[in-house]
């Protein structure tokens, strides 16, 4: 492809990220994670993707179907929280947002999510567990992925 080729694919004014994937898992990094997501998202008239990985367990550590009804409390809860944050912004910031639930640990579930919704970014809120300072984030794991930029929110 020549320079020329190339170049007349640009088009200006399109050069921002058009869906920002977030991470969400109730945790207060998450929730900042979010906010900072909303405000980028809002600035580049993109996308929000707000995703929900649930956990899945083996059947003998669930012991039954509790865990499976309680992260899907926890989905509703964060629902419900971003709607009513959506809400009280509404008029004065809008942002479109979609939320989207994935099953799975942690890091294959965003990076998962990202893959299906095109994610042109993604953000997530640094870890607040002491042991993965030493086995490593799932915020490292996805920069070391370097399929997208990751911006961590502390």
């Amino acid at each position: 492809m020549t320079e020329q080729q190339h170049s007349s694919q640009f088009e200006r004014g399109t050069d921002g990220p058009k869906v920002i994937v977030v991470g969400v898992d109730g945790s207060d990094s998450s929730l900042r994670a979010a906010a900072y997501a909303g405000g980028l998202a809002r600035r580049q008239n993109a996308l929000l993707a707000v995703v929900y990985v649930q956990p899945v367990l083996a059947a003998g550590a669930a012991l039954g179907a509790p865990v499976a009804e309680t992260t899907d409390e926890i989905a509703e809860e964060l629902v419900a929280h971003i709607r009513e944050a959506a809400e009280r912004l509404k008029g004065i910031f809008e942002v479109r947002w979609e939320f989207h639930t994935f099953r799975g640990d942690p890091y294959n579930g965003l990076v998962k999510a990202a893959d299906e919704l095109k994610a042109d970014a993604v953000v997530v809120g640094a870890s607040e567990q002491a042991g993965h300072r030493i086995v490593g984030s799932v915020a490292v794991r996805l920069v070391k992925a370097g399929r997208w930029p990751v911006t961590v929110v502390p």
